[in-house]
């Protein structure tokens, strides 16, 4: 089986042993830029566990191409620590590549000691609020020169090849737009001109590392911006770059500032490999598909179909260095997989946090965190199956300790199986999967529909208890909220009780609140089946198929007393919820405060006039609280006993991993 993923490739001179790539990507692991221990240490992982192309960077190639804690490529100074980088990669079976990265109009000031970013016109950047300086030609020249430069060091410190950033809004994706691009000169204004600049940088990167050196471009598929460029464009730009020399296309999606969601769960598996079948249609030299191919099976198809000839599977291999040796293996259900949620990379590069992974407290911490055998094997309980617990179980039974894993429910996974329900959020369940099938393969000894009591634990001889039992709603003084419409937001996601009648309202505008208004104003909306089948028979205009797909039977209304509402959901997932709620016509009342729940109405408080909203059913979803009752009777047994996850304090899905994790090492 996979036997086009698992094959090898030959560009040039160079021999990739199967056709998964690691693609660049931002970790916040060098401060000052330079290569170190950290970073080192994170690839060598990844290659150790069978990636055919690691690509590291984005590297700045000189001092306004981005911030100066990005790897660094200036100078001949960097030469050194990048050799060591290579090397390590190399050493282990992977090829190694650069990317050089010039972010252009995305330059943020403050990140370069206050210097003003460039860009081919000064059109102000939606991230950066910044108006950018329009680039001379002087500019042009020396900032080509810098890309050659930066290709001569990547070359001299032992990669095998280099690839150029011309994608995500990026400076070269600036030059190529008809938007961006306002220039009057032989840069701006036609299709030939506006490639002029990307395709000077990859003749002077070609002189500079030789004819012999591997040379890609990762290039965006479509803009995804009005009046941008779509994926025609960009093929007929892969077409010339091939003429220009170019070895190899990495086809990503479009830029930062597009509405098109291309990174979160909700992005179908391999949603965006079609961009890199229209530019594979006009190039003759391999190309790479990306975005959202976290699984094998869905990267041998894409490959099989011959849609591309490699594929991107960065964060994939953040969640699991070893997938590729799985693979070989045969270990398919042993494999971790990317679930999409962003929580431990994307939200950490935007929060300028070191990159690691929900599913892998190890990612980026190689050195510090490390599984070794406990010196004196104990008897341990870990009391509660969410996904702390699960993962404290996991850890505990690989250092050798004896565990049972107690769960009073009939099933694993806590409230990862509510957040799975929203549309958009199904891989929430692929994590479940995930570590119940690490369960199987454990010694753990499963105890389901039990409850640990202190008794029961005291009796039975554990030493060490982790206790993860999760948390419970909360539930506000509000008059009338124990009426027989008013459920909580837990009980409708876990199909206990279903919302009643055509108006609904939901008090509490978080996460919890956010996912459940989708996930029953989408109530009545057509499937994709159904929409596809509409659609290829001509059976409904467009308009309304949107509507259909857009549009339930429910009439939703969310009631958030602060003046955002997912405040508690990470920065690269958050608009794209709030999006989708648009989308689905979901009414947002901004500092609104409930005041009272009558038969058939929510009463709220707006600017200190009340307000009255229909609703034949209520749902709260206005948080939660620990549960905690169990290590408060635990700690005065003489036991040793650590608290985890939501029973400590209710935050997200990587901070209880994480913490599951560091108990289980320090048993």
């Amino acid at each position: 089986m996979l036997k086009k993923l698992l094959s090898p490739l030959r560009v040039k001179d160079v021999t990739l042993r199967n056709r998964i790539v690691m693609t660049a990507m931002h970790l916040n692991f060098t401060p000052d830029g330079r290569v170190n221990d950290r970073i080192v240490a994170f690839y060598e992982e990844r290659a150790r566990g069978g990636a055919g192309l690691i690509i590291v960077g984005g590297c700045i190639i000189d001092d306004q191409a981005g911030p100066h804690w990005l790897l660094d490529m200036r100078d001949d100074s960097c030469i050194e620590g990048h050799s060591i980088l290579a090397g390590t990669i190399k050493k282990h079976g992977a090829a190694a590549a650069c990317q050089l990265y010039h972010a252009g109009r995305y330059s943020h000031s403050f990140a370069m000691g206050g210097m003003q970013a460039l860009a081919p016109s000064p059109i102000p950047s939606r991230l950066t609020k910044e108006e950018p300086r329009e680039m001379t030609k002087e500019d042009i020249r020396r900032t080509i020169r810098a890309y050659a430069e930066a290709a001569r060091r990547v070359r001299e410190a032992g990669y095998d090849m280099v690839e150029v950033l011309a994608c995500t809004g990026y400076l070269i994706c600036q030059f190529f737009s008809p938007t961006i691009n306002l220039r009057t000169d032989e840069y701006g204004g036609s299709l030939e001109n506006r490639m002029r600049f990307g395709m000077e940088v990859a003749d002077a990167v070609r002189e500079a590392v030789g004819p012999d050196f591997v040379v890609g471009f990762r290039i965006a598929g479509h803009d995804y911006m009005e009046g941008g460029n779509t994926n025609r464009e960009w093929a007929l730009f892969a077409a010339e770059l091939e003429k220009h020399g170019v070895d190899i296309i990495n086809v990503t999606g479009g830029w930062h500032e597009t509405r098109v969601p291309q990174l979160p769960m909700s992005v179908p598996r391999g949603g965006l490999a079609y961009l890199a079948a229209r530019v594979k249609e006009k190039v003759s030299v391999p190309v790479i598909a990306s975005n959202r191919i976290n699984d094998v099976f869905v990267a041998d198809e894409i490959l099989r179909m011959g849609m591309a000839d490699l594929t991107a599977m960065a964060r994939a291999l953040i969640a699991d260095p070893d997938l590729p040796r799985k693979a070989y293996e045969e270990r398919y259900e042993e494999i971790i997989h990317c679930i999409g949620c962003n929580q431990g990379c994307f939200d950490h590069v935007f929060y300028l946090q070191p990159v690691t992974c929900m599913l892998n407290p190890r990612a980026g911490r190689e050195l510090e965190y490390r599984i070794t055998r406990a010196k004196k094997p104990k008897k341990v309980a870990v009391v509660g199956g969410g996904p702390a617990g699960m993962k404290a179980a996991l850890t505990a039974a690989e250092r050798g300790h004896r565990v049972t894993l107690f769960e009073k429910s009939a099933v694993l996974g806590g409230q990862l199986n509510l957040a799975a329900v929203p549309p958009g959020r199904e891989e929430f369940w692929t994590a479940i999967e995930d570590l119940e099938a690490q369960l199987d393969n454990s010694s753990v000894e499963l105890r389901l529909e039990t409850e640990a009591t202190p008794d029961l634990l005291l009796e039975e001889g554990f030493e060490a208890v982790v206790v993860a039992t999760g948390a419970r709603p909360a539930v506000p003084d509000i008059p009338g909220i124990y009426q027989p419409h008013v459920v909580t937001a837990w009980e409708i996601l876990a199909g206990i009780r279903d919302p009643e009648g055509r108006d609904v309202v939901i008090i509490g505008g978080g996460a919890v609140g956010s996912e459940t208004a989708m996930y029953v104003a989408s109530m009545g909306t057509i499937s994709p089946e159904t929409l596809f089948f509409l659609f290829t028979n001509d059976a409904e205009d467009v308009e309304t198929l949107r509507e259909l797909c857009t549009r339930g039977v429910k009439r939703v209304t969310v009631v958030e007393m602060l003046e955002k509402a997912c405040r508690d959901v990470g920065i690269s997932t958050r608009w794209t919820i709030l999006q989708d709620m648009r989308h689905l016509g979901i009414d947002v009342r901004l500092n609104a405060s409930a005041k009272r729940i009558e038969k058939d109405r929510v009463v709220v408080e707006v600017e200190g006039r009340e307000e009255s909203i229909p609703a034949d059913t209520v749902i709260i979803a206005v948080g939660s609280c620990p549960e905690n009752e169990l290590y408060e009777r635990l700690k005065a047994s003489g036991l040793e006993v650590h608290l985890v996850g939501d029973a400590r304090e209710p935050r997200k899905a990587v901070e209880a991993i994480q913490e599951g994790y560091e108990a289980a090492l320090k048993i």
